[in-house]
């Protein structure tokens, strides 16, 4: 099938390093059928860093500011440094995890909008994104309509990276760890909860942070991720890992608990039980991976947080060589498909893809999953 577009050239506006997992099989993918690819971005964590690692072009918007009025009173300029980028690039398409500025500049200058998006609570972005965007494409598990520019597949965004065919996971960083295979640890996320879409959201308290860990450290390893400055009796535990590392580590680990969403799904697509803590949650991990038995949600409460604690040492007492978790992940993969491919295709073939996926009879199985 031919491409849509002569003169290819593309935009993958991101501001998270997830993003750059998300999009980056896509951009090799295009790049190897001659597109012309550009990250942009408000730097966030180690966004930089991977893609640096990974050898992607981008351009740096901004850096990413902590105060949420800050990033509103921020947008115009963003916006305009958005669109003077993209008069200079004229690209053909423009993809996102939906952002005001891509959005309202795409809009503007008549420029081709994709979105994935996989975050319910993202309120007014997503609404900006439902309307004014070309098309919103998003999960089978999705929990909201988005209008009828809304297009679902059959996966998620982690699979667009850990899908077997695009992910093996690399032994060498257990040793790095002190670790060998089958050594038993956990993984531990706490996260900043200064996102846009986590306002009014507070997370794990910190006396249950320490008591979590506690626990867990009797029974098995613990290497903790922050987005926040770790209290002094939990920084003994931080990982201190390349980033690109992380997902290695986390293929290998007995068990995962946080406050990520992202990093439950990505457990769960790797076959590790996960445990989310959350109020809000997402469409992935309250309605398909915990009916594959891959990811256990809690939400903040005092009750809440103690559940998951106990769940947490449940999990942490069972046998390492359990195969349960790996049947459950060949399950959930056996329904799914390599996210990554269908992006590829889709874009690539746009405006002909979203034409033929109008069509209620779609045939997934280019794209499935083969074990």
């Amino acid at each position: 099938m031919s491409d849509g577009f002569m003169n290819r050239t593309i935009i993958i506006d991101i501001g998270h390093p997830a993003n750059v997992h998300l999009f980056k099989h896509l951009y090799n993918d295009l790049t190897n059928r001659g597109w012309q690819c550009l990250f942009t971005l408000k730097n966030k964590e180690f966004t930089l860093n991977l893609l640096t690692a990974y050898h992607l072009k981008y351009k740096l918007l901004d850096n990413r500011v902590q105060s949420l009025m800050m990033r509103v009173v921020k947008t115009p300029i963003i916006c305009f440094k958005f669109l003077m980028l993209t008069i200079k690039v004229k690209p053909q398409i423009v993809i996102s995890r939906g952002s005001i500025h891509s959005t309202l500049v795409c809009r503007f200058m008549g420029v081709n909008h994709l979105v994935f998006t996989d975050t319910e609570s993202a309120g007014f972005t997503n609404i900006v994104s439902n309307y004014l965007s070309s098309c919103v494409l998003t999960g089978s598990s999705y929990g909201k309509q988005c209008g009828k520019n809304h297009i679902r597949y059959p996966g998620y965004h982690e699979l667009a990276y850990l899908h077997p065919k695009r992910f093996a996971p690399n032994t060498e960083i257990l040793e790095e760890l002190g670790l060998h295979q089958g050594d038993n640890y956990a993984i531990v996320r706490f996260v900043s909860w200064n996102a846009h879409h986590d306002v009014g959201l507070r997370g794990v308290s910190k006396e249950n942070k320490l008591k979590l860990v506690k626990l867990l450290s009797t029974k098995l390893r613990v290497f903790i991720s922050s987005e926040d400055e770790l209290p002094v009796d939990l920084k003994p535990y931080q990982i201190m890992i390349k980033p690109e590392d992380m997902h290695s580590v986390m293929a290998f680990a007995h068990l995962f608990v946080g406050e990520s969403a992202t990093m439950a799904s990505e457990c769960a697509c790797l076959g590790v039980p996960a445990i989310y803590i959350d109020n809000v949650g997402r469409g992935y991990t309250d309605h398909q991976q915990e009916r594959y038995g891959l990811v256990f949600n809690y939400n903040e409460s005092e009750h809440g947080q103690q559940q998951a604690i106990l769940k947490a040492a449940e999990l942490a007492d069972r046998n390492h060589d359990d195969e349960t978790y790996k049947v459950k992940r060949r399950l959930l993969l056996n329904d799914m498909i390599d996210v990554s491919q269908f992006m590829e295709w889709f874009v690539s073939n746009y405006p002909h893809s979203r034409r033929m996926m109008s069509n209620n009879g779609f045939n997934w199985e280019q794209f499935r999953t083969r074990n």
